[in-house]
């Protein structure tokens, strides 16, 4: 019980001293009522409302679509969605090349993913689909298992031609199967929850690792806004290589597609400018993204820019869906590896991108749930020869820039593509390539402006700063999928020198307070007469227990092998001093019986 009288207030606080014994008593009580509320009889009476529970924490949808606002989120989400849902086709188109596989395929990709996503995800901007990095990895398992040699024909007059369909279609299959068990792995470790990897993403890891990936996405889109052909490059050091081959082949470029993307390029930053200063006059940021498209479309169809100037457009755009087939497990073994790895890769792109959304704008994805929705995602798409999906950084920033706050952005994209590919396909086949890289070089602003975190960092944790670099230097260096074991390595060191090499200090308390503060750092932090407060600002474990005494010792300036020596000299004087006890005891007690 405590008393104090301030400011003629009296306060009395009572508390139960606690022996061991008591203690016990008190935890085992604690047990015995957790044991009991969750005993089968306690769950059969609530199982209405744990099963309720469940199915919320399962299936998002059901948790926040009855209370979406059509008039808050409706025309921004929609504007957000058609103009994603037409970037969906032509982005596919391109990274239909990366695997080879025939277009319509990725058609799918932007379709039934999508819908699976805006069910069960949790993040409200990311554009699930096609991403370049995965497309890149799944082609490489294709044409490794599928390789051209093995569908080559003798034609007429000794020629060797290829059977192109026959590959194509073997192809397919090989990155169906990879897709199943791509999303078979994904829901596997949701389930067990292995989204805990995310507590080793940092912030600056993070952020580090998605700067590092529009550079990847920028140098991707060059080639199409100066309208040149490089070399396709893989392995570490595909950026510069590419960079390199954009270099040689700049005297090569083609006007007509530089000036398509000059133009495109002033658009929109121009309005994109006028959206961010007159944001808060705005009731809608100004939809400059689908009004580019849809100028670039009617432009290059009555202006014929293709045949006249030979302007690269999007090209054929198949039309029709295909029933559900059960992808060809047989090659499950062959491709075991490397769907893990794309399993991984692409949650670690897609929770990226949703952690840096949801600290932008103020809420929480679930790790968790997001493994398994992007699980779900690909296992679903897998019946559908679909290919590995993942969040697509350029959309994600476009369906951010252009008003969507929720995922129902996500859905109006699909229908998009849906509508698309059974009807509307031919009328964006004219739309320039240039044009639709111009806007997704203008929507990575956002990630380049993350380099100002350099600054800040430098002057707030250096060892922060040095995972920010390394961060971006590996992904740059190294590519997505190498660059993020790197990064995730390099932290996990600096966690350990971080708990090796804590900080310590002595504390000490301001007057008149209750804080308690470094007395080395803050001058009217006082030592208390008598007591040494020590403080370390990591816990204690075998690896940091001997520094953390040393620095105990240097700190309180306490001698201990002095105080050691001292004790020990104590005790032999006292056993000395027994021992003569005991003598003079036993020469007593003999002197009495000789008497």
């Amino acid at each position: 019980m405590g008393v104090s009288d301030h400011a003629g207030v009296t306060v009395c606080v009572e508390r139960i001293i606690l022996d061991e014994l008591k203690l016990e008593e008190v935890l085992y009580s604690i047990n015995t009522f957790y044991k009991a509320l969750y005993s089968p009889t306690v769950c059969s009476r609530c199982s209405v409302g744990q099963w309720k529970i469940w199915i919320l924490k399962w299936i998002p949808l059901l948790s926040w679509i009855p209370q979406y606002s059509v008039r808050e989120n409706g025309l921004g989400d929609l504007v957000s969605g058609v103009s994603v849902g037409i970037m969906h086709l032509p982005q596919g188109r391109f990274t239909s090349q990366l695997p080879e596989c025939p277009p319509q395929k990725i058609n799918y990709t932007s379709f039934y993913p999508v819908l699976v996503y805006f069910i069960f995800g949790t993040s409200r901007h990311v554009s699930i689909g096609t991403f370049a990095v995965i497309s890149i990895m799944i082609g490489s398992v294709s044409e490794r298992l599928a390789p051209d040699d093995h569908f080559l024909t003798n034609g007429t007059n000794g020629s060797v031609l290829m059977d192109t369909e026959a590959r194509d279609v073997q192809r397919v299959k090989v990155a169906a199967a990879t897709t199943l068990l791509c999303g078979i792995f994904q829901v596997l470790l949701g389930l067990v929850r292995f989204g805990f990897l995310v507590t080793y993403l940092s912030e600056p890891l993070v952020r580090g690792y998605t700067t590092g990936a529009a550079t990847h996405v920028i140098t991707s889109q060059l080639k199409y806004m100066f309208g040149v052909s490089p070399r396709r490059f893989s392995g570490p050091l595909q950026l510069m290589y590419t960079l390199v081959e954009l270099g040689r082949l700049l005297p090569q470029t083609h006007i007509a597609t530089l000036l398509i993307s000059l133009v495109a390029l002033t658009a929109l930053i121009i309005v994109k400018e006028i959206n961010s200063c007159y944001s808060h006059r705005l009731l809608l940021p100004v939809p400059i993204e689908l009004m580019v498209i849809i100028a670039g479309t009617l432009v290059s169809h009555y202006a014929d820019l293709r045949a006249v100037n030979g302007v690269d457009v999007v090209g054929e755009i198949p039309s029709g869906l295909v029933p559900p087939r059960v992808p060809e497990v047989g090659f499950f073994s062959s491709v075991v590896g490397d769907a893990f790895a794309v399993a991984v890769v692409g949650y670690a792109i897609s929770i990226s991108l949703g952690k840096t959304f949801a600290l932008k704008h103020g809420y929480k994805v679930d790790s968790n749930q997001e493994l398994v929705a992007l699980g779900l995602s690909n296992t679903i798409g897998g019946f559908f020869q679909c290919y590995s999906v993942t969040s697509s950084m350029s959309r994600s920033l476009v369906q951010e820039s252009t008003g969507g706050k929720t995922q129902v952005a996500g859905m109006i994209s699909a229908v998009i593509v849906f509508i698309t590919v059974l009807k509307l396909g031919p009328l964006f086949e004219q739309l320039p390539t240039a044009v639709l890289s111009s806007i997704v070089f203008v929507n990575l602003k956002g990630m380049f402006m993350q380099c100002q975190d350099i600054p800040a960092l430098w002057r707030s944790s250096r060892v922060d700063l040095l995972v920010w670099l390394v961060t971006f230097l590996c992904t740059v260096l190294l590519n997505l999928d190498l660059g993020l074991a790197a990064s995730i390595i390099f932290t996990l060191l600096t966690v350990i020198c971080r708990t090796q090499h804590p900080r310590y200090s002595l504390l000490g308390r301001v007057s008149d307070t209750e804080l308690y503060l470094e007395t080395e750092s803050y001058k009217e932090a006082k030592a208390i007469p008598g007591i040494t407060i020590f403080r370390s600002s990591a816990m204690i474990y075998y690896a940091n227990a001997e520094l953390y005494q040393e620095a105990l010792l240097k700190k309180s300036g306490i001698n201990v092998p002095k105080l050691l020596k001292l004790k020990k000299r104590k005790e032999e004087n006292a056993k000395k001093k027994q021992l003569k006890e005991q003598d003079k005891q036993v020469r007593e007690k003999c002197c009495n019986e000789d008497y």
